[in-house]
Formats: structure tokens, C-alpha cells, sequence
């Protein structure tokens, strides 16, 4: 049963202990923008930086405040609030941390993970789509596999075959224009 269970990680301390670490962590990461920690330290913290960097987005006095009873530093506050101002996460709805992990602690064995601020643009998803449509004419391209025999020989020949299949993708598309063309002129 659930009963006397409060929301989030207890890293191991009471709840005064847990509250100051979290606060210090937070602090630490809008200030250096990365910095090395736990992972259980790391998850903990990033609903919480990602909730005053929404009060930053937001702008006002309301979110300002929030913000301040949060962290604790006003400068600190006031520094995010002006890098959200001038548009450092105004793409991202979200999603403002990034976890890497480094590996295992040689003390106690702790997974040690990087949690760094995102500071880049969101990819848009529609960006791969091809450029142009051509009918091509089916030919089977002929895949020449040789046993391996030196790494050196084998770029040469990864070469040499996709130089291939670009000499007879462009002659299909050649292929294909011209017989577009001659279609057009019997008409």
C-alpha cells in the first residue's frame, strides 16, 4: 500500500537534506550550464530545472517569483529569466536537460552521469523528405563481394562501387528524361 508516500526521490536522506540537495544541484546546473553528478541525483533534479526554465519562458513577475522561492538566488534568477528572454529555449516546449552517462563510481559503484542544459534547436521532422520525384528505370546493379584482404583495398573498392551505382543512377534519370522528351515531341 501507498500510505504516508511523497512524490518524488528520497536520495538516500531525510526530507530537509533531500530538499537542500536538490536546490544546490539546480543552482549549480542553470549556473555552469553541465555539471557530473549520480544518476538518481540527476533524475531528481529535471522536473525541477525544467520547471523554472518554463517560469523563465513565461516572464512575468508571478513566474520571477516562483522561480526565486525555487532556487534561492535571485542573480541566478534574473540571469535565466534574460537568456529566456532572448529566446534560448522559445522552439522547445520541454525536455530542457540532457542525461549522459559516464559509467560507474570507483568508490561505491555509483552510476555517474552528466546532466547538461539543451541549448540547441529542435530538428525539425519534416526536413528529410526528398527534393525532387524522377521515374527511374529498374536495372539491377551488380554488387561485387570479394573477400576481404586489406582494409585499404576494401575503401578503394567501396569506392568503385558506389561510384557505380552513381553512374547508373545518373544515367537512369538520363534515360528517363529522354524518353519523357521524346514522348513530348511525338505527341
Amino acid at each position: 500500500m501507498r500510505h504516508n508516500k511523497k512524490r518524488g526521490m528520497k536520495l538516500g536522506t531525510n526530507a530537509s537534506h533531500t530538499k537542500a540537495i536538490k536546490k544546490s544541484l539546480v543552482c549549480a546546473l542553470l549556473a555552469n550550464d553541465r555539471i557530473k553528478t549520480t544518476q538518481e541525483r540527476a533524475k531528481a533534479i529535471r522536473p525541477d530545472v525544467d520547471r523554472v526554465i518554463t517560469w523563465a519562458k513565461r516572464g512575468d513577475l508571478a513566474a520571477r517569483r516562483n522561480a526565486i522561492a525555487k532556487i534561492g538566488d535571485a542573480a541566478l534568477v534574473s540571469e535565466v529569466f534574460d537568456k529566456a528572454a532572448q529566446g534560448l529555449w522559445a522552439d522547445r516546449n520541454g525536455g530542457y536537460t540532457r542525461i549522459m552517462k559516464l559509467g560507474a563510481r570507483k568508490g561505491d559503484n555509483a552510476e555517474v552521469v552528466i546532466i547538461e542544459l539543451v541549448n540547441e534547436p529542435v530538428a525539425s521532422k519534416k526536413a528529410a523528405k526528398p527534393a525532387a520525384s524522377v521515374k527511374k528505370v529498374a536495372q539491377p546493379v551488380k554488387k561485387v563481394e570479394e573477400p576481404a584482404a586489406e582494409p585499404e583495398a576494401d575503401a578503394t573498392k567501396d569506392e568503385a562501387v558506389e561510384a557505380e551505382t552513381s553512374e547508373t543512377e545518373t544515367t537512369e534519370v538520363e534515360a528517363s528524361e529522354t524518353e519523357a522528351t521524346e514522348a513530348a515531341d511525338a505527341e
